[in-house]
């Protein structure tokens, strides 16, 4: 064996000693360990849609966890999809945000926002002048959305954005990245998946262009690399990371190759040396095999820190870190009932059930900051 094969091998043999709860670095993070609490969508901000105290208190809840990736925040008033989602825009918001990042910190918490536009994932109620919303192309999703007073109803049929706007919609995520930073977030976790505008500018099934944002895997990936780029040059690219859904057909997303869309994708990213790239295996709280996709391969394709996603068990999760398949794991609903996840992930003690999925996307405390810790 060659000095060279020598080193390789045992580099292997070091990534597979590294367990779920061992500190790790990320970009320009120090993780107190290497379980993520994934972005949830929980309709609860108020008012101009400013995060307040109740958010403040369920962040700093769950601050043990390794990094928090703060729910789907808009980084534009057009880019509102549902009912109290907060922005990251205005100036309000951001001293909302502060607050929630504060608290963290104090507890010695990392957290991140997660930035989306959701594109036609959304409705006319939403818009400016009851406007259409905004789209690669103007397919209608085969989806419902969540308006006040109304409840779950069908999302609106959009329109094409002209090539004359799309710089305006990296210019928002620009702006959105910099008023996270303002706000005291370590980082940013660009919304790549699940149907939103990003991820329905990627796939055929919905972005049928034919200008240099359309058409070719090459230039249906273009939006993502271009809004990727310039959040990079405005905060960094070590506090940046990218979450993508290969298969998820949430959102009414689908694609005729998603494993060679998705190859060229990580290809790219890879070449950023972002802070992390967060991969949702399988249909987004479903099937992880849903469909037939090569995630180990597109593993490989990346030259940086692997998170993985979507139904992970404490053992399937302990499994990945060891084998060096991934190195950071997120966990999604077990962190909206378990505050202190990861105490109860490293005592492999119970975990508290969901009170009821009439409290996830919206209410007051109920089902948000009431659930119990271990030592209660």
């Amino acid at each position: 064996m060659t000095q060279s094969n020598l080193a390789l091998a045992t580099d292997r043999v070091f990534e597979k000693q590294h367990t779920l709860f061992e500190p790790i670095r990320v970009g320009a993070f120090r993780l107190a360990n290497r379980i993520a609490m994934a972005p949830l969508t929980r309709n609860r901000a108020g008012p101009g849609l400013v995060p307040g105290p109740l958010a403040v208190e369920y962040y700093a809840q769950r601050a043990s966890a390794g990094l928090i990736i703060a729910e789907a925040t808009q980084i534009s008033a057009q880019a509102q999809g549902y009912a109290h989602t907060p922005g990251c825009y205005t100036d309000d918001q951001v001293r909302g945000w502060r607050k929630v990042t504060d608290a963290v910190h104090a507890k010695g918490g990392t957290i991140v926002v997660q930035l989306w536009h959701t594109g036609r994932m959304s409705h006319t109620s939403f818009q400016k002048d009851g406007q259409a919303p905004v789209a690669p192309s103007a397919i209608r999703a085969n989806a419902k959305t969540f308006v006040s007073g109304e409840g779950f109803i069908d999302v609106s049929m959009p329109r094409a954005l002209r090539l004359d706007e799309i710089p305006g919609i990296i210019a928002d995520f620009r702006h959105a990245a910099r008023c996270a930073i303002d706000a005291g977030f370590d980082g940013v976790e660009l919304h790549g998946a699940h149907g939103y505008l990003l991820d329905a500018f990627l796939r055929d099934g919905t972005n049928h262009r034919t200008d240099a944002y359309g058409g070719s895997i090459e230039n249906r990936a273009r939006l993502l690399f271009d809004v990727t780029k310039a959040c990079a040059l405005a905060i960094g690219v070590d506090r940046l990371g990218v979450r993508i859904s290969p298969v998820s057909t949430a959102g009414d997303s689908h694609d005729s190759d998603p494993q060679a869309l998705f190859d060229h994708v990580v290809d790219g990213l890879s070449r950023f040396r972002l802070a992390y790239v967060h991969v949702v295996e399988g249909e987004t709280g479903g099937a992880r095999d849903s469909i037939a996709f090569d995630y180990a391969g597109l593993r490989r394709r990346f030259e940086g820190v692997w998170m993985a996603n979507n139904g992970y068990t404490r053992e399937m999760a302990m499994d990945e870190i060891a084998s060096g398949r991934a190195d950071l794991v997120s966990f999604g609903r077990a962190f909206i009932a378990n505050p202190d996840l990861v105490a109860r992930l490293r005592k492999d003690a119970p975990l508290n059930e969901l009170i009821g999925k009439e409290t996830l996307y919206g209410g007051g405390a109920h089902g948000y900051t009431d659930y119990l810790f271990l030592d209660h």
